[in-house]
């Protein structure tokens, strides 16, 4: 039978987040030509959910109905053949899925994929009896603290955990998820013949058969070697017992290749390209990154949190693992690997200096950081209105004088004995800072100048901000035009799954040739004022530490 090749290739990208499900279509030259979504609550509200998720009856419980992703995906390809796009040119699908969900199969599943029927919606045919729990814990759960300690406590530490896994035990993360399940529900634990992350999820669907887990996803499982990108058996065993490994399937495969076409009733329902390539799906995090970076540049996410990805260059050593920061696998790349770190207290800590010390005005705010000198005249801040990650549970707000020559720290200052018009600069400098510090420490020394920050979220507008981040980090700053990154990211993977056809040896960035999706740079680091921040990284250290001391006498 001859290959089936559309005159003009597409390429799908799905993202199902917290939130929605949407699609991004980009053509050969990685144009968007159409976009679509399913919103949870506003178009499926008959479950119920609050911004897609259900709070359960335990404390910190939080999961979403896998019925609904089903019913999302029935309707997203509704509307796809509604907005005549032809998806028999679609030659090849991949995506994400919000990172750390987990998706628990039963024994019929198997059969029931296989045997999907094109005359009827994959809810009625999958719903219920696929499933040995109908939710799917999702990121924002937080009901697994005992099975975390105890992970922890078995494998040797948190250090210890963190030097395999990428991170320390999280209560988020899956394998303490599962943990969870097989010690309060063991009989839900008996039923299940396959796990899923939410991302292979989505790709067994499309295949027709349980899909294997990318290697960048399962990073952040705590049950995978984040250098070997291999299951690690110890963690398997404490998590899940010795059927755990069976339960997970094969080891988790690069991004990027094929994993087989789509099954028939992609075809004959909706009137896919039976040769359509189903490429692995990965989190929506690792796929962000593959929208809008290349090796050696960083993500900052300046929303309500504060997030930061790097995607590391390769250098002659394994980046350093700590316990406040993650170590994920990159997505196409078995050597590469992602740096992130997370912090609770971003735009709202902001928002709060500013609303105290600005008269709740951004240019007011912005004034006050430019007529401020870098460094704020020695003093330097730290502000945690909420219990903070990094570092780890420290609330309050504590300031210190700072002499740069001698690298001293003087002992904390109250509040009222720091001069009012220093908090704007002080703020976002000590924000900025604390991730200089962790890249720092995180890198190898023959590590390469990284290259371009790429900003995003609500202060990513700010020009003050841009020129700071700029000075701060020694980097060239870049805004994306591109809103759907995560889905954008997951349509390169097809792509890049389909482009490999031709040329099998070649990364990832040779297709694209090394540029991000949609960047304009927008602020230039000044070359005087840089190097004074070079200065403050190790001050802002020994001010750290401080902080955590001071925080746990009081605790």
């Amino acid at each position: 039978m001859p290959s089936i090749v559309p005159s003009s290739p597409l390429f799908l990208g799905l993202d199902l987040s917290t939130q929605q499900l949407k699609a991004v279509l980009l053509d050969e030259d990685s144009n968007v030509v159409h976009e679509a979504a399913v919103h949870f609550d506003r178009d499926l509200p008959h479950h119920e959910t609050t911004n897609g998720a259900i709070l359960g009856p335990d404390d910190g419980e939080v999961t979403s109905p896998v019925k609904m992703w089903l019913e999302a995906i029935d309707l997203l390809c509704q509307r796809l053949s509604e907005g005549k796009i032809d998806l028999g040119a679609i030659a090849a699908v991949s995506g994400a899925g919000q990172q750390h969900g987990s998706v628990y199969w039963s024994s019929e599943s198997d059969a029931l994929l296989a045997g999907l029927d094109s005359n009827k919606t994959l809810t009625d045919q999958l719903f219920p009896a696929a499933f040995a729990f109908p939710n799917a814990p999702i990121w924002q759960d937080s009901s697994t603290t005992e099975d975390c300690k105890r992970l922890e406590e078995e494998f040797g530490g948190a250090q210890a955990l963190a030097d395999v896994s990428g991170s320390r035990a999280y209560e988020r993360f899956t394998g303490n998820q599962i943990s969870r399940i097989r010690r309060l529900n063991p009989e839900i634990y008996e039923a299940t013949a396959h796990i899923s992350l939410v991302s292979s999820f989505i790709t067994s669907v499309f295949l027709g058969r349980i899909a294997p887990i990318d290697i960048s996803d399962a990073s952040g499982m705590n049950l995978m070697d984040v250098l070997s990108c291999k299951w690690d058996e110890r963690l398997l065993d404490i998590c899940g017992g010795p059927t755990l490994r069976t339960i997970l399937g094969e080891e988790p495969v690069i991004g990027g290749t094929s994993l087989g076409a789509v099954s028939s009733w992609w075809v004959k329902k909706w009137g896919f390209n039976p040769e359509c390539i189903v490429a692995p799906f990965t989190g929506d995090n690792p796929a962000t990154v593959m929208s809008l970076s290349a090796p050696g540049d960083a993500l900052l996410s300046l929303g309500t949190s504060t997030t930061f990805l790097l995607s590391i260059p390769h250098t002659s050593a394994p980046p350093k693992r700590f316990t406040t920061s993650h170590l994920l696998a990159h997505p196409t790349d078995l050597q590469g690997k992602i740096a992130m770190l997370c912090y609770k207290n971003g735009a709202l800590a902001r928002e709060q200096i500013r609303d105290r010390f600005a008269n709740s005005d951004w240019s007011v705010f912005n004034q006050l950081v430019e007529q401020t000198p870098p460094g704020c005249n020695g003093n330097l801040g730290f502000y945690f209105p909420l219990p903070e990650i990094i570092p780890p549970n420290v609330v309050g707000e504590y300031f210190f004088t700072t002499d740069l020559v001698k690298t001293t720290v003087k002992p904390p200052l109250l509040t009222e004995n720091v001069p009012p018009s220093i908090h704007p600069r002080a703020i976002l400098e000590s924000q900025f800072l604390s991730i200089r510090s962790r890249i720092a420490a995180m890198l190898p020394k023959d590590s390469p100048h990284l290259k371009r920050l790429v900003i995003s979220g609500g202060s990513s507008q700010n020009l003050v901000i841009r020129q700071l981040a700029a000075d701060i980090f020694d980097m060239d700053v870049y805004v994306s035009a591109t809103k759907e990154a995560a889905g954008s990211g997951g349509a390169l993977l097809a792509k890049y799954a389909w482009w490999r056809r031709t040329h099998p040896e070649g990364a990832f960035e040779d297709m694209t040739g090394g540029e991000a999706m949609g960047l304009q740079c927008v602020a230039n680091p000044n070359k005087e004022i840089s190097p004074v921040y070079d200065d403050l990284v190790s001050v802002y250290d020994a001010c750290e530490t401080q902080v955590i001391n001071l925080w746990g006498a009081k605790n």
